[in-house]
């Protein structure tokens, strides 16, 4: 059965088209776009009017994409949102609004069941994980979410509030050096994964979303998204610090120009992510972690 699924996040809006059938998901065309929905959000708990326009000017582009589907398939897309929309004290009002230009109604999931969905997702493009130990890493704009069991049967997640836009405006667009920031923002991811602690002890770490995708494009040196190249590739603790160093010392516009188009409108957030997944390696005693690009879009799909 063709079926299809947007996920809202706090930077970007993905959309997925897929086949599914007996829990196996076939990807037919995937989609992003980088409208920022979040911006703003963590210091004024309000979606900007602005940012909702954005996000919805990219619903009526997926909606209008989905035509080309079976009957019902626009109609039945399934779209979720995510943590600017749980943090937004006018989360409501931008939800009403989606509805009424799109006829679209939005599940908002909570941070336990965007890991767990995030967890099915994630697994779901990659093989030979049934008889594995797997903790899933899901760095959003907003917030990051930790989910880990063996095979497909999930035994933890959780979400803490630090993500890629968060801890760039909060750190990074101040008064501070991009020195300082840096040091802030990896003594605020510590003190999030402090307060966590894994019951297993072997286990593979699995990176989805856009900070992990983007580098090991990047890395795996291709011009455009290639999921079948990604899916079980792996960054090294070593290719995440050196990026570090380079972003620290490039502003977003030189980052942008010099890998396009993965860091395309990610500029200015890439480096928080990459602190964020450093951050996770050493909380989990890795020197590596392996590439998903399933998410909340494929697990969805798979409820």
């Amino acid at each position: 059965m063709k079926k299809a699924s947007i996920d809202i996040g706090t930077n970007s809006v993905l959309l997925l088209a897929a086949e599914v059938n007996q829990g196996e998901i076939k990807v037919l065309e995937e989609l992003q776009s980088v409208p920022r929905l979040g911006k703003g959000v963590d210091q004024d708990k309000n979606l900007h009017p602005h940012s909702q326009q954005r996000v919805v000017d990219v619903l009526k582009t997926y909606q209008k994409h989905l035509e080309k589907y079976p009957s019902g398939v626009a109609a039945n897309t399934i779209v979720t949102a995510t943590s600017a929309v749980r943090d937004a004290l006018n989360k409501d009002e931008f939800l009403h609004r989606v509805k009424k230009e799109t006829g679209w109604d939005v599940l908002l999931l909570s941070g336990t069941a965007e890991a767990e969905i995030s967890y099915r997702g994630a697994l779901s493009v990659l093989k030979d994980r049934d008889a594995v130990h797997n903790v899933i890493l899901d760095i959003g704009g907003g917030s990051t979410e930790i989910a880990y069991g063996k095979g497909r049967i999930l035994t933890d997640g959780f979400s803490m509030d630090m993500g890629s836009v968060r801890f760039t405006e909060r750190f990074l667009k101040n008064d501070l050096s991009v020195a300082q920031g840096i040091k802030k923002m990896r003594l605020a991811a510590r003190d999030f994964f402090a307060k966590r602690h894994l019951s297993i002890e072997k286990f593979d770490s699995i990176g989805v979303a856009g900070t992990v995708t983007s580098i090991a494009a990047i890395q795996e040196k291709l011009n455009h998204y290639k999921a079948a190249r990604l899916n079980g590739s792996r960054l090294s603790v070593d290719t995440v610090q050196n990026f570090i160093r380079e972003f620290s010392e490039l502003t977003p516009e030189m980052i942008e120009e010099k890998y396009q188009p993965f860091l395309t409108g990610r500029g200015d957030v890439i480096l928080a992510g990459l602190i964020i997944l450093d951050e996770f390696l050493k909380w989990c005693d890795k020197n590596e972690v392996i590439v998903s690009t399933g998410g909340i879009r494929h697990g969805i799909l798979l409820e």
